[in-house]
Parts: C-alpha cells; sequence; structure tokens
C-alpha cells in the first residue's frame, strides 16, 4: 500500500478558495493519496503569518503575497513559491449607493465598463473637493493584493491618483460589505461573494469588474513553503493533480449547483448558494435592479487558469513598484521572476497528457480574441487578455514599462 501524504493548508472564506475546498470534500485529493486538511482563517495577514511559521504547508493566497512573502516585505520572512494558480478573475468594485448616485450624475451607466466607471468617479471626486469633503474611503484586502493593485491601476488610468485623491484602507474580505452598510467605507475591491452580498443587501451597486478592468487576468493561487516543497516533491506533484481535477470538475456548469451547495457550508463561506451562483454563471446583479452577463467572469479551469504564469508575477512586481513598495532592482527582479514555478506544474502534471503552455510567461494584454496557442499534450486556447486602456505588458520589456507607467499623470 502506497503511503499517503498529510497536507495543512489555509485558506479564506472567498469563493475562490473553491478548487482547493473541492479537492478536499470531493474526493480529488484523496484518489491522488492526499489527505488534505483545510483551516479557515479570517485574514490574509493570518494566511501569510501561518505559512511563515509552519502551521500551514500551503495555502490559499493573494497572487502577489508571495512575491511580498520573498522580497522581505513581512512581518516575517518566508520563502514561498506558486507552483498552481486557483483561477482568473472574480473581482469586483463595489460602491455605496450615495456614491452611485453621485457618479450617475456625472455619467456613470449600469454597464460595468472601467472607462466610464471612471470618469463619472473621478469628476465625483471633484465635486466633493470643491465642496470641501473628506476623500472617499475605499478599502481591499491586503497591501499586497491584486485587489489593491488592480482598483489603483483602474483609477490611475482614469487620471484619479489613488494615493491622493481617495483613501485606501485594508478590510478583511468577509467585512467588507457590513463596513459599506454602516458607512465605515465608500467602496471595495473584494472578491465574490462579497459584492454580491452588499447587492443583495441593498447597500452596495457593483461599477467595473476585474475581468474589464484586465480581461482573463490573475487573482489567488497556491503558495507554498519552498522548504517543505523541497522536501515533499511527491506530496506536492500529487496535491497539484488533484487541485487540476478538482478546478476541471468546478468550471463544468454541470457541476455548479452542488459546488455552490459545498462553499454555502458554513465551515466555508456560510452563505446561501443563490449569493455564490454570479461568480459561477457570470450573471451579476449590480445594484438598483440592473444586472449584467460578464463574459470570463472567473474562470477555475479553462484558458490555462492553473498555469502559474510568471509574467502574472513580474505584472504584480511591476505595480509593487510603481505603488513604492519594493525597489526596482537586479535582485528584487530576480526573486520576483522565481517565485511562480511552471516548471514544478507541467512535472507534476505531465504524466496525465493535459494540455501544457510551450512557454512560461506571455506578453498581457496582446490577445484581443481567444486564441489557440502552442501546447504540449493537447490543445490550449488563451485570451482575451486587454487591459481596459489599451496598454501592453512585455515581460522582457520591464524596465521601460515601469518608466512608461511612473509617467502617467493623475489629476483627480
Amino acid at each position: 500500500m502506497s503511503m499517503r501524504h498529510q497536507i495543512t493548508a489555509g485558506f479564506m472564506p472567498l469563493f475562490d478558495s473553491a478548487v482547493l475546498v473541492a479537492a478536499s470534500e470531493l474526493g480529488f485529493a484523496g484518489s491522488e493519496g492526499v489527505d488534505l486538511t483545510l483551516h479557515r482563517e479570517t485574514s490574509w495577514a493570518n494566511i501569510r503569518d501561518r505559512i511563515a511559521i509552519g502551521h500551514f504547508d500551503l495555502a490559499h493566497m493573494l497572487g502577489p503575497m508571495p512575491l511580498a512573502c520573498n522580497l522581505g516585505l513581512t512581518p516575517l520572512a518566508s520563502e514561498t513559491i506558486v507552483p498552481f494558480s486557483l483561477g482568473l478573475g472574480g473581482n469586483c468594485v463595489t460602491i455605496s449607493n450615495a456614491v452611485w448616485t453621485g457618479m450617475a450624475a456625472h455619467g456613470a451607466e449600469p454597464d460595468l465598463d472601467p472607462a466610464r466607471a471612471g470618469a463619472a468617479l473621478r469628476a465625483f471626486i471633484r465635486d466633493r473637493a470643491v465642496a470641501g469633503r473628506e476623500p472617499l474611503r475605499f478599502a481591499v484586502v491586503h497591501p499586497h493584493s491584486g485587489h489593491n493593485y488592480e482598483l489603483r491601476y483602474w483609477l490611475a488610468a482614469c487620471g484619479i491618483d489613488p494615493d491622493r485623491a481617495i483613501e485606501i484602507v485594508i478590510v478583511p474580505p468577509p467585512f467588507m460589505a457590513d463596513a459599506l452598510a454602516t458607512g465605515r467605507i465608500d467602496g471595495y475591491c473584494v472578491g465574490e461573494p462579497w459584492n454580491s452580498a452588499a447587492v443583495a443587501a441593498g447597500t452596495g451597486h457593483i461599477v467595473t469588474v476585474k475581468a474589464q478592468i484586465w480581461r482573463n487576468s490573475p487573482e489567488k493561487v497556491i503558495g507554498v513553503r519552498k522548504a517543505w516543497a523541497d522536501e515533499n516533491p511527491e506530496a506536492l506533484a500529487a496535491l497539484l493533480r488533484a487541485l487540476h481535477h478538482s478546478a476541471r470538475w468546478c468550471q463544468d456548469p454541470a457541476n455548479h449547483a452542488e459546488l455552490a451547495a459545498v462553499m454555502a457550508q458554513p465551515g466555508f463561506l456560510g452563505l446561501p448558494p443563490a449569493v455564490q451562483m454570479p461568480i459561477l454563471t457570470g450573471h451579476l446583479q449590480l445594484g438598483g435592479g440592473a444586472e449584467l452577463d460578464v463574459d470570463d467572469f472567473f474562470l477555475p479551469f479553462d484558458k490555462a487558469a492553473n498555469f502559474p504564469w510568471k509574467s502574472h508575477a513580474l505584472w504584480f512586481y511591476t505595480q509593487m513598484v510603481r505603488w513604492g513598495h519594493v525597489a526596482h532592482t537586479p535582485d528584487n527582479l530576480a526573486i520576483a521572476r522565481n517565485c511562480y514555478r511552471p516548471d514544478l506544474y507541467r512535472s507534476a502534471l505531465k504524466p496525465l497528457g493535459v494540455a501544457l503552455p510551450g512557454a512560461n510567461a506571455k506578453v498581457e494584454g496582446a490577445l484581443k480574441v481567444a486564441t489557440a496557442v502552442g501546447a504540449t499534450g493537447a490543445g490550449l486556447v488563451l485570451g482575451p487578455d486587454g487591459f481596459f486602456d489599451g496598454q501592453i505588458f512585455d515581460p522582457d520589456e520591464i524596465d521601460a514599462y515601469i518608466a512608461r507607467q511612473k509617467s502617467v499623470r493623475t489629476e483627480a
């Protein structure tokens, strides 16, 4: 009888933990000889610190967080690697009804268009400044998060300085909707279901989504303690295969009702399945009776959603540099480049004969439509992956990209 692998993992109550949860609850981990024990946490800081001190072998993590760990930006330094991505997209920007009313007066429409929403928000912010009112307060889940960087990217591209025109604070995901309802914040960027929860409560309005700011873009990952990965290569490979099977199951619409029921359990999200369906179907209630279907709102498997692209890590790194979180040096760039590990992903999944990208990185923002690309094992389709402002990120031209972003002027 082969030895079973004991793995302990942390997760946050967000729907994009579903691939990890399903692997544990629906037998995918067990089929690969993995006894997977999950621990729900209340903040991303707890996830980060419990990885660092060895409570967890791996965890559901924010895409930029392992980079922050490796770049020495965390209180407890712990070398962390990313051999698997948990999906693409899934976040929204939600604002209070009062802010939506102000934006609507400046041309905002319930269409999730980032450029239109950004222009309206910029005008509303100017009105408030002229009236001598305090800056709007937006919440994100962690300084080193895709939420923080995509919110900042969107605002800056629309002429709003996120460091001067608004205030950005940190609030754990499960508290976002309540903080909005009580007036402690005016808006937030978070993953589902905490946007739909505010809409369902009648206290918030979704104004744009990650899938519109940057199509098919990275979000959560599996962060693994490098020391554990080095000591347990077979256990890690078995888990990656289990996660692959789980992600494919999660993507299938035939399984969505069962998946929502699993995630509704008190130990995971503890919210009704109906509140979770928007992320699975892409059919969003925006607030005020408006609703919209969003293409590729959240992909747990399709379009190489689980591949740990080095270009994703490097884009996060450019945003860390842009917003003063880390200095741009050759050493720091090398650390960022080595954080995501497609080699481990390929090694684990190659025996399955599945589609594996032939490259470790790609130009981000270049694909305007879904495109067949070179892969081993099977066919693979990527994209579209455009940024809403038309920018392109070439991971081989990082210096130029950083310089170009620093030159972007924000006026509001």
